[in-house]
């Protein structure tokens, strides 16, 4: 699994328990996953089509940095199904983790559209 954004914990993201929302925490990944879907489809037309179980293991206060990691496990004809997993940057300690977040590539219409894709790509190579 690759981590491949760091959030830093500031009071505005925390709970009553003076800890990490995990409302906020589910923002953040949303639109990281969303991100790293547009990258790989070359599509900016992408939409969340599902988030499987959510397991919160621990938790994140003030001042942790936190890093969200994904892998892709699947592309399917329109879709793109994600691992997701966040943890602390400083002691590895694994604050979530979900299995499934399916995003699905949408046409000029916003209906699903095959994307062609069928493995991870990265940007450098593109630009060979």
């Amino acid at each position: 699994m690759r981590f491949h954004t760091r959030k830093w914990v500031k009071p505005e993201d925390l709970n009553p328990n003076g800890t990490l929302f995990g409302g906020k925490l589910l923002a953040w990944i949303d639109e990281e996953v969303a991100l790293y879907t547009i990258i790989q489809l070359e599509n900016p037309k992408i939409v969340t089509k599902f988030i499987s179980e959510i397991n919160f293991m621990s938790s994140a206060k003030q001042g942790d940095i936190v890093e969200i990691g994904m892998e892709a496990i699947n592309f399917g004809r329109s879709s793109i199904t994600i691992k997701c997993e966040v943890r602390n940057k400083m002691t590895h300690e694994t604050i979530l983790t979900v299995d499934n977040i399916i995003m699905v590539n949408l046409d000029k219409n916003g209906k699903p559209t095959p994307h062609g894709k069928t493995k991870i790509e990265f940007v450098k190579d593109r630009l060979k």
